[in-house]
């Protein structure tokens, strides 16, 4: 095809191009230099139509090595200026892409009034000055003329320009009278048959770059403040003071419960914040205003905002309980068979990787787990895929919510960790109605926000004989106890203890946590057997018993159990032991 080409002779692979275009043989060395003079001026059209009517904005590259300009955060403090409230990243981003789409427009539009599009349609004069969308929108120089001839195309003239220091000077083709594809018109021609993306569909393609970018920026200006994924410029903010600050304490602290900021707007009506500030820029320079002081915790879910008081939070509210903590295992999944990979799906442990175990299920208005020792020790609840709708999702660290005792309407702070899946603020519940390792607790739905319903299931107090976990010669051992139980339980999961404080030095010695599972694994498989008439254990006893010193999931345990001929199966989730074939 006819196009242009930067001045000087062809080479390789172009002139080849050009040679066969004309029909020229391969391999015929003086053929091909007759064609010298006539294709300089021959290229691939598609490579110059691709450079022309793509404009940068309109490309991924430039989106992805965005960097946001000092003179752009003004315009983006006019945007929110203009829009007198809050605005989300995806406003300021949109309002960016727009404003550089725009730019391009008239740099575009400014060029072409410099000097007359280039089109190979076309005649100019010597002196003559062209705009090149394909160099940038570079302006050139017509220097020169000479006429060209292609055998398909028939005759045209070559156009020597100069076009500056960057470019050098240039031929190109003109006068071309066989339909060509640059032939679009004037300027205005060309902006109309680009087919450019739309700014809106540009941030949808590109926003995984822009935003981050953005982001960055905004949060280096002295000028933006941020909350909760909205803008706002600090010059437009309530003037919010000490004097606020301190009544809103006082109010948090009185109603012992976490307020919303209109709630605590309420207790400011009759103080000096200006009228004519609307209630949302109001609310906004309030949670700002909480926000750097450290008197105050944002404990509301997602999409809800609501402060509470540092000093009345539990203190380890911050750290993760160590009961809950676990090492990292190695194991595979592919070991286990139908029998535990069932049973992994109804322990309820928060550390269970739960993908493909539990299948999708209506949310019901009450559900019923098993007590672990690590949650009954550290006072908490798991978060699993079967509790986690009865608890809102922390937006920022936890979620401050209400339990509520179905059977005496006792209500109890609780707090939502959802990064670490458990729910904090039961321990003193627990103690009081002297639930075991293994005792049932339900919860349930209720009409009131962040308000969970929680039960057990009493029963008259007797004594019964469970199998308990003893520390004999400085170690975890298990017997056969008589022991007080007041509740329902699961029988294959509970475990009692003749003296926590021992069980507890053996959870807190470094040399106790730092043994391996399987030897460990063994020794807690043969205590439990022996104290079975039957001799066998089940697989969720062993998990059970192994969490009384030291924090470890199903999975690991029941790898362990799969991959070791000492672990025998005897169906329906028991195993027995047989310490002739230990390897």
């Amino acid at each position: 095809m006819l196009g242009v080409l930067a001045s000087g002779r062809p080479s390789g692979s172009g002139y080849d191009r050009a040679a066969n275009a004309a029909g020229c043989p391969a391999g015929r060395a003086d053929a091909r230099r007759s064609l010298l003079p006539t294709y300089q001026v021959v290229i691939e059209l598609r490579e110059i139509l691709v450079q022309l009517v793509q404009r940068k904005t309109q490309t991924a590259k430039y989106w992805q090595q965005l960097s946001v300009t000092p003179e752009e955060i003004g315009h983006l403090m006019d945007f929110v200026r203009q829009n007198g409230q809050p605005v989300t990243i995806e406003d300021l981003a949109l309002a960016l892409v727009q404003q550089r789409c725009q730019a391009e427009e008239l740099a575009v539009h400014t060029e072409f009034q410099r000097g007359s599009l280039y089109q190979p349609q076309s005649s100019y004069q010597l002196g003559e000055e062209l705009v090149f969308p394909r160099f940038n929108f570079a302006l050139g120089k017509v220097i020169g003329q000479r006429p060209g001839h292609h055998p398909r195309y028939g005759d045209f003239t070559v156009i020597q320009v100069d076009m500056g220091a960057r470019y050098g000077v240039r031929e190109f083709a003109a006068e071309l009278q066989h339909p060509h594809v640059l032939n679009v018109g004037d300027g205005q021609a060309l902006t109309e048959s680009e087919g450019l993306i739309p700014p809106a569909e540009l941030y949808a393609m590109y926003r995984d770059s822009i935003d981050p970018a953005l982001s960055e920026a905004l949060e280096a200006s002295s000028e933006f403040v941020n909350f909760r994924g909205k803008w706002f410029l600090k010059e437009l903010l309530a003037p919010i003071h000490t004097g606020h600050l301190n009544i809103a304490e006082a109010a948090i602290e009185e109603k012992e419960q976490p307020l919303a900021p209109e709630a605590v707007l309420k207790e400011l009506r009759d103080l000096d914040l200006p009228t004519d500030i609307p209630p949302e820029v109001q609310a906004f320079s309030l949670n700002v205003a909480m926000q750097a002081d450290e008197r105050f915790s944002m404990v509301g879910p997602k999409q809800q905002v609501l402060w509470y008081l540092r000093r009345l939070e539990p203190p380890d509210l911050g750290r993760v309980p160590r009961y809950l903590v676990a090492p990292k295992f190695s194991y595979d999944l592919g070991r286990l068979d139908g029998e535990l990979i069932r049973l992994l799906g109804e322990i309820d442990d928060e550390l269970t990787d739960n993908a493909g175990l539990v299948q999708p299920v209506p949310v019901p208005d009450m559900v019923t787990l098993v007590l672990t020792y690590p949650h009954r020790r550290a006072g908490t609840l798991p978060i699993t895929p079967k509790t986690a709708p009865f608890f809102p999702e922390a937006e920022e660290d936890y979620v401050r919510i209400t339990f509520v005792d179905r059977h005496s309407g006792q209500r109890m702070p609780g707090w939502v960790v959802s990064k670490h899946k458990y729910v904090l603020g039961l321990g003193p519940w627990y103690a009081q109605r002297k639930l075991p390792t293994g005792a049932y607790i339900s919860l349930h739905r209720t009409d009131e926000p962040l308000t969970v319903g929680i039960s057990y299931r009493p029963v008259r107090e007797k004594r019964e004989w469970i199998r308990g976990a003893v520390v004999q010669a400085g170690r975890l051992s298990f017997q056969n106890l008589r022991q007080p139980i007041a509740c329902e339980y699961d029988d294959l999961m509970i475990v009692g203890e003749d003296n926590p404080v021992a069980l507890e030095g053996l959870w807190a010695s470094p040399e106790e946590q730092k043994r391996p599972l399987l030897p460990f694994l063994r020794q807690v498989a043969l205590d439990l057997v022996k104290i079975n008439p039957q001799r066998t254990v089940h697989a969720k006893t062993l998990y059970s018993a192994v969490n009384i010193v030291r924090r470890c999931p199903p999975a690991p345990i029941f790898h362990e159990l799969s991959s070791h001929a000492c672990f025998v199966p005897m169906g329906h989730g028991y195993w027995t032991y047989d310490p002739t074939k230990e390897d």
